[in-house]
């Protein structure tokens, strides 16, 4: 066990991280009715992505309390974040809702 001990969130913390999560959600559902109204496209599939980045960086910084473990096993989430977030633009970028351009 380690010397440093850190404080886990107050169950009012919890509440609080689990509003701005329903806030994030009630965005990413707007943002299918933005879309059908708006035709945002590609814009439409990177908000999405952003605000499921938000999600899992929250999720796991504070639910599996990710943010008081050694910094390699922040890596190893974030790697697999990564990893996920370029299968899913390869996925996107083939079905022609996301347009990757190269320079």
């Amino acid at each position: 066990m380690s010397a440093e001990h850190h404080t886990h969130p107050t169950p009012a913390q919890y509440w609080k991280i689990a509003v701005v999560l329903a806030v994030l959600t009630a965005i990413e559902v707007a943002m299918f009715y933005i879309d059908r109204e708006l035709g945002l496209g590609s814009l439409n599939a990177l908000i999405l992505i952003t605000l499921a980045l938000l999600k899992f960086v929250i999720v796991v910084g504070w639910y599996m309390h990710l943010r008081f473990e050694k910094p390699m096993l922040n890596r190893f989430f974030t790697a697999g974040f990564v990893l996920a977030i370029s299968l899913y633009l390869v996925v996107l970028a083939s079905l022609g809702v996301v347009v990757i351009r190269g320079g």
